[in-house]
């Protein structure tokens, strides 16, 4: 199954992103970033579903929160940077 990991700047933010995306009715999952696409440091994340992107952008828009990057997660481990 495919899903998105929406790469946030802070724990605190990605609290917010799943928070925003909850209370849209999306399903988000918080963890930390997988070190292939970590970078630099510690990060987190939020899990989405490949259906829900479209809409989950458009509400951490709204709610001024900004992914510092979005990753496709292939099957077999791989990821794949979204261009926003």
């Amino acid at each position: 199954m495919l899903y998105y990991l929406i790469i946030c700047r802070s724990l605190t933010y990605a609290q917010r992103t799943a928070a925003a995306l909850g209370r849209a009715g999306i399903s988000a999952y918080l963890f930390r970033t997988p070190r292939q696409i970590a970078g630099e440091g510690c990060s987190h994340c939020v899990k989405i579903r490949q259906r829900d992107l479209e809409d989950a952008l458009a509400v951490l828009r709204r709610a001024d929160l900004f992914p510092k990057r979005v990753f496709l997660a292939q099957d077999g481990g791989g990821y794949q940077e979204v261009g926003l």
